[in-house]
């Protein structure tokens, strides 16, 4: 266990920005509605072709409908007028009606297979748009932040809105298109009847507010059950991959890790199946209460028609007018009640929209002053430790305390301790990924601070003991300790005979061009020390003026940790090395050790001083050696 995880306690808040979990008041909620700019916005950067494309077939989708029943209306009246007044039959006129209106229904179906195209491309487009961001700004942001639990929550929330942005889009294109065709719709009832707009309302007010309660209680859901769900993503990774397959075979894990699963799954979907039944019973009941509006604005236009009433213009209604106005109530009572679900829907959907930008103003506690200097080329007096102390956020220990040392040019310098003393907690500070909350560290007489972030750490060649194994190519997974060279062949190569990856290379079908890991087709895998050979390798491709090695031959045979120690000593003359190891016969090695105790360092000087003055290092030293005898 690393040290960061051994001495962590708590996790960081001050970073996370929250939301209300259920917002409490029309406010509250409307607010959410405010993510609606910044996510068109990223749709059409995602592409603007596409983007106004699908607008242009919306609108022209909208106006399909009003038309087809003003053209249908008029289809009527002409038949009605043969009927009534024996006169004959304009044939011209009506079938010319009736092809105006075929030619109509044929463009709005053309129109709407073309929309949905665009939209599935808008949508892939979107969705690599999102992800995209998603990924440079994870990037952006502090190893701290990532182990804080509420900022990780949000992360999960934020990734699952790579697929949900498009249907909240695709949601509110919708919704406008309604727009448009209600309000022509609307615009006929004004004309004949105007006071029908007020039954109308009535028959879809009800099961909009009722839609909106649940939507803020089934976010509301969602959000408290995050850290749960990724509990369960989590349990089926391990009892369904193959990183855990060799310890969940061996040890039995699998009816712990389903009971486990099951036990949680079934506890939320208890949750959500009897919020869903509340939600659909009550919608069931606002739904009869709206179809009774619907059927009394029916009955209206009926009666008016049968009694000859006259319109506001002064005319009589007709079948054709009775037939316009009950297709206009019956279609706008649908799209108004589609609207205002879909405003419950969009309202519902921006909640979760904004769990996207929420994660995305997150910002970084450690970056670059605007003012940053370059680290030093090269470093003429190294580190200097004054006071240093950190503890991680809601915790009140201090993981390394009063920690004061240097670290030249050309000095080997070796961490020793017991898991949880602070080794790997030191070597995060130097390298940045931390900001000490007391004290400070110097490069060169200069706070670590004022550098630019960037070109310190192009400056630091780091592999901790969890190195990623990546399932790359061979001469990827090296290149990727310094990406601008990855594909410096040369480069490559000579990294992994400083490695000894080579070796490994050499037996694999493909050499440096094998693909490794057994995720991908053709993937081989290889063992600890062999990856761990390869790790080594990133570290040596940055030609990096500090290099840091956390536990680096951890998984090496007696020969391979030696022959690579003695290409580490070659390789760090004139440069800083600080190298954790439990190992003594590599600790030996370095120019000078520190020992250190509950983040405090106790002992410092080289292996034989310090075995002489038979404190903590001789005593883990003997114990060790004791094992060899």
């Amino acid at each position: 266990m690393s040290d960061a995880n051994a001495t962590q306690g708590g996790h960081r808040r001050s970073t996370t920005i929250r939301g209300p979990e259920t917002p409490s008041s029309w406010g509250e909620r409307f607010q959410a509605l405010r993510t609606v700019p910044p996510l068109l916005k990223m749709v059409y950067r995602a592409h603007r072709g596409f983007m106004v494309a699908t607008l242009a077939f919306r609108l022209l989708r909208a106006l399909a409908p009003v038309t087809m029943l003003w053209i249908g209306k008029l289809i009527i009246e002409a038949v009605e007028l043969y009927y009534r007044g024996g006169e004959p039959v304009d044939w011209p006129y009506l079938w010319t009606l009736v092809a105006i209106e075929l030619a109509v229904a044929t463009t709005a179906e053309i129109i709407s297979r073309a929309s949905n195209l665009t939209e599935g491309f808008l949508g892939e487009h979107f969705r690599n748009e999102v992800s995209v961001r998603l990924m440079e700004h994870s990037a952006t942001l502090d190893v701290a932040q990532f182990e804080d639990a509420d900022v990780y929550d949000q992360l999960e929330r934020a990734r699952q809105q790579t697929h949900k942005g498009i249907g909240f889009l695709r949601q509110l294109l919708g919704l406008v298109q309604s727009l448009i065709t209600v309000f022509s719709m609307l615009a006929m009832l004004v004309i004949y009847v105007p006071w029908l707009i007020l039954l109308l309302a009535t028959s879809v007010l009800p099961a909009f507010f009722g839609e909106t309660r649940f939507a803020a209680l089934g976010y509301a859901l969602q959000h408290r059950w995050t850290q749960s769900r990724r509990l369960l993503a989590y349990l089926l990774r391990l009892a369904a991959s193959d990183v855990a397959a060799k310890e969940v075979r061996l040890f039995g894990l699998s009816p712990y890790l389903v009971g486990r699963y099951r036990e949680n799954a079934d506890e939320f979907l208890v949750e959500s199946q009897k919020l869903a039944l509340r939600r659909n019973v009550i919608a069931a009941l606002l739904t009869i209460l709206g179809s009774m509006g619907l059927y009394g604005g029916y009955a209206v236009v009926i009666y008016y028609t049968i009694t000859g009433h006259l319109t506001p213009g002064g005319d009589l209604f007709t079948i054709g007018i009775l037939t316009l106005l009950m297709g206009s109530l019956r279609q706008s009572r649908g799209l108004l009640q589609g609207i205002l679900l879909g405003l419950s829907g969009l309202y519902e959907q921006s909640l979760y929209i904004r769990d996207l930008f929420l994660f995305l103003d997150v910002r970084p506690q450690i970056r670059s002053k605007p003012d940053a200097l370059s680290v030093p080329k090269p470093i003429v007096e190294g580190f200097v430790l004054e006071g240093v102390g950190y503890k991680y956020p809601g915790t009140d220990t201090y993981a390394v305390r009063n920690l004061n040392f240097t670290l030249r040019p050309g000095e080997s310098l070796a961490l020793v301790g017991e898991n949880g003393a602070g080794k790997t907690t030191l070597v995060k500070l130097l390298s940045r990924l931390y900001d000490p909350d007391e004290g400070r560290i110097l490069l060169d007489g200069v706070d670590l601070r004022d550098y630019d972030l960037d070109d310190l750490h192009r400056n630091i060649g780091v592999i901790f003991q969890d190195f990623i194994r990546y399932s790359f190519l061979f001469k990827e997974n090296i290149g990727a300790g310094s990406v601008d060279h990855m594909d410096d062949e040369e480069r490559v190569r000579a990294a992994a005979a400083n490695s000894l990856a080579d070796e490994v290379a050499r037996d694999l079908p493909g050499g440096f061009d094998q693909q490794l890991g057994r995720r991908f087709d053709g993937g081989v895998d290889l063992s600890g020390g062999e990856w761990q050979k390869l790790a080594l390798g990133r570290a040596y491709m940055r030609d990096a003026q500090v290099l840091i090695l956390d536990e680096p031959t951890a998984a090496l045979d007696a020969r391979a940790e030696y022959e690579v120690f003695q290409r580490f000593t070659e390789l760090t003359r004139g440069r800083l090395a600080v190298l954790i190891s439990h190992r003594f016969s590599t600790v030996r090695m370095a120019n000078r050790i520190l020992v250190l105790d509950r983040g405090e360092i106790i002992e410092d000087g080289t292996h034989v001083e310090l075995v002489a003055q038979r404190g903590l290092y001789a005593e883990l030293f003997n114990l060790q050696a004791e094992g060899y005898r």
